[in-house]
C-alpha cells in the first residue's frame, strides 16, 4: 500500500510544503529512503522502528520505500521522524489511509515514542496554513509557539500513540486555540534618552536615523556616551505590528532561542555581539544553516561597538544585508536565505588610544597608527552608512549638575512616528516603506530639491567628489529631515543638515 503524508521542508527562512510517500510491499525486510536525505534523516529508520515497537505498534517486515519529495532539495534534521512513522502506519493499515488528508506532521521521535521539540514550528504553521493544510501535529513543547499562527488547528502531542488514537477515533484530542496574545513578559526595556545629558546633537541625528531607517556610525572618545546612546535607540522606534512579531519570533524559533512557554517577541530586537564574534556567528551558517546576529536583529538594531576591533573580513559581510536587507548563505545543494532588514549602529574611537581630536586629553598615537586603525573600516562599507557623526565628550560638570535640557525618548519617538506616518502615506504603492529603502527611481520621484538646495549640493560635489551611493544616501537623509518638518520639498537647510551628518567622510 502507498500513503502520502504532508510535512515541511526548511531552506533558510523559507518553509515549503513537502510530501513524504511511503510504500510497503512484499519483499526482503528493508527500509530505503530516497529523495536526497541527509545523515540525520537516514538515521530516522532506526528511531522510527524503535518508537513504533515501543508504542505497541507493528513494524512491517516487508520492503519499505520512503520518498521525500521534492527530490532535488536536501532534507536535513530529525524533524521527519513523525511524518515517516505516520506514513508507515497508514501504508501498513494501522490507521485509515485517508485519515491523514488535510493533516501535516512535524517532530523528532525518541526511541520510546515520545516527541522531542523542533525548531521553526511557528514558521511551519504559518506556511502550511497558506498551503491549505487544516491540521498540524507537532511536539507538545512547540504547542504555544505554533498556536500563534492563525487559520490552522494545532495538535500538540506528547507521544506517538496520542495522535494515532485520535485518527482512529478512539480517544479524540482538542486542538489548541489560536492565541496571538501569548506575549513575552521578559523583554527588557530600553533606557530613556532623557538619562543622557549634553548630547542633543547626537540625539537629533538618532531621531533622523530612526525616522527614516538610516544606518549610523558614531565616532568619539571613550566615555562620550556612544554605547549608552545606542542602547537608548530601541525606545524611539515604532512598535512591531503583529505580522512583524510573528516574523521575528519565527527567526528566533529557527535559531533555537525560544523557550517552551515563551510567546511572541513584542519588542524590536537589539543585538550587540562581541568583537570576537566569528563570521558565521555574525551572518549565520553551519551544517544546518542557522540565523546569525544579523538576522536575529531583523526589524531591529544591530549594534557593533568598537567597530575596528572586529576582524575586517567579518564586518565586510555587512555590505550585502545593508544594501539588500537579506543574507545569502551558500551551500553545496543551493543557498539559504535569511531576512536582515536591520538598523545598523556602529561605534568606534577615533584612534587606538581614543583621544585623537579631543581637546581635553592628548592623543598618544602616531599618525601611522591612526591611519592603520581607521583603515580597518573599508570605504565601500562606509559608503553604505547613511549617517556618520562625531560624538564629543561631555564635561564632568554637565553630567553631575545635569545642565541644560535633555530630550526624552517620548519626545523623540513622537517625531519619529510622525515622520514614519508621512512615509507610509507616500509609499503606499511602493514595495518599500522607508526613505532609506528608496531605489533610484524612488529618489528621482520623491526627492525634489529646491533651487537653493541644488546649488548647495553642486558646490559640495565640486569641493569633495561624491560617489553615486553617497549622493543617494544624502538625498535620502535630507528627505527624512524634510519629513520631520512635514515639508513636501527638500529645502537648503534640510540638505545642509544631511551633508553635516556625513562629516566623517573627510575624517577617514
Amino acid at each position: 500500500m502507498l500513503s502520502q503524508i504532508t510535512s515541511v521542508l526548511f531552506e533558510g527562512f523559507e518553509a515549503k510544503k513537502m510530501e513524504i510517500e511511503v510504500h510497503v510491499a512484499r519483499g526482503l525486510s528493508l527500509v530505503v529512503i530516497v529523495g536526497l536525505p541527509g545523515a540525520a534523516v537516514k538515521e530516522s529508520r532506526d528511531r522510527v522502528k524503535s518508537a513504533l515497537l515501543n508504542q505497541g505498534f507493528e513494524f512491517p517486515q516487508k520492503k519499505i520505500t520512503i520518498n521525500l519529495a521534492p527530490a532535488h532539495s536536501k532534507k536535513e534534521g530529525p524533524l521527519y521522524d513523525l511524518p515517516i512513522a505516520m506514513g508507515i502506519l497508514a501504508a501498513s493499515g494501522q490507521i485509515p489511509l485517508d485519515s491523514t488528508k488535510g493533516w501535516a506532521f512535524l517532530g523528532e521521535l525518541s526511541l520510546d515514542g515520545r516527541l522531542r521539540p523542533i525548531r521553526g514550528a511557528l514558521l511551519a504553521a504559518s506556511k502550511l496554513k497558506d498551503e491549505g493544510v487544516q491540521y498540524l501535529v507537532i511536539p507538545k513543547e512547540n504547542g504555544h509557539e505554533a498556536s500563534m499562527a492563525e487559520g490552522i488547528q494545532i495538535y500538540p502531542v506528547l507521544e506517538l500513540k496520542e495522535i494515532v488514537s485520535h485518527l482512529n477515533q478512539e480517544r479524540p484530542m482538542k486542538p489548541l486555540p489560536f492565541n496571538p496574545k501569548i506575549l513575552s513578559a521578559s523583554s527588557p526595556t530600553a533606557p530613556d534618552f532623557g538619562e543622557v545629558f549634553g548630547q542633543e546633537a547626537t540625539k537629533r541625528a538618532m531621531t533622523i536615523g530612526a525616522a527614516g531607517g538610516h544606518n549610523m556610525l558614531m565616532v568619539g572618545p571613550p566615555g562620550a556616551g556612544k554605547t549608552m546612546l545606542a542602547r537608548c535607540m530601541p525606545s524611539i522606534l515604532p512598535p512591531l505590528t503583529l505580522h512583524e512579531m510573528i516574523e521575528v519570533t519565527s527567526i528566533y524559533s529557527i535559531a533555537g532561542h525560544l523557550s517552551e512557554d515563551q510567546g511572541l517577541i513584542t519588542q524590536r530586537p537589539f543585538r550587540s555581539p562581541h568583537h570576537t564574534t566569528s563570521e558565521i556567528g555574525l551572518i549565520g551558517g553551519g551544517t544546518f544553516p542557522k540565523p546569525g546576529e544579523i538576522s536575529l536583529a531583523h526589524l531591529g538594531i544591530l549594534f557593533l561597538d568598537e567597530l575596528p576591533e572586529f576582524p575586517r573580513k567579518t564586518i565586510e559581510v555587512l555590505r550585502q544585508p545593508l544594501e539588500e536587507g537579506l543574507i545569502r548563505i551558500g551551500r553545496a545543494h543551493g543557498s539559504a536565505v535569511f531576512p536582515a532588514r536591520i538598523l545598523f549602529l556602529g561605534a568606534m574611537n577615533p584612534c587606538p588610544c581614543g583621544y585623537f581630536g579631543d581637546g581635553s586629553r592628548k592623543c598618544r598615537c602616531s599618525p601611522q597608527s591612526i591611519q592603520r586603525y581607521l583603515s580597518r573600516i573599508s570605504g565601500p562599507l562606509l559608503d553604505r552608512i547613511d549617517i556618520q557623526i562625531q560624538v564629543k565628550a561631555v564635561s564632568f560638570e554637565k553630567i553631575i549638575e545635569k545642565q541644560g535640557k535633555s530630550t526624552t525618548s517620548q519626545e523623540m519617538k513622537k517625531h519619529v512616528l510622525e515622520a514614519r506616518a508621512v512615509q507610509k502615506e507616500r509609499f503606499q504603492k511602493e514595495a518599500y516603506s522607508l526613505n532609506s529603502e528608496m531605489d533610484g527611481a524612488g529618489i528621482d520621484r520623491y526627492c525634489s530639491l529646491s533651487k537653493d538646495a541644488l546649488k548647495i549640493l553642486k558646490q559640495r560635489a565640486r569641493h569633495s567628489p561624491l560617489s553615486g551611493r553617497s549622493y543617494h544616501k544624502i538625498l535620502k537623509v535630507a528627505r527624512t529631515i524634510a519629513d520631520l518638518e512635514e515639508a513636501s520639498q527638500i529645502q537648503s537647510h534640510h540638505l545642509g543638515e544631511a551633508l553635516y551628518l556625513r562629516d566623517l567622510e573627510t575624517f577617514f
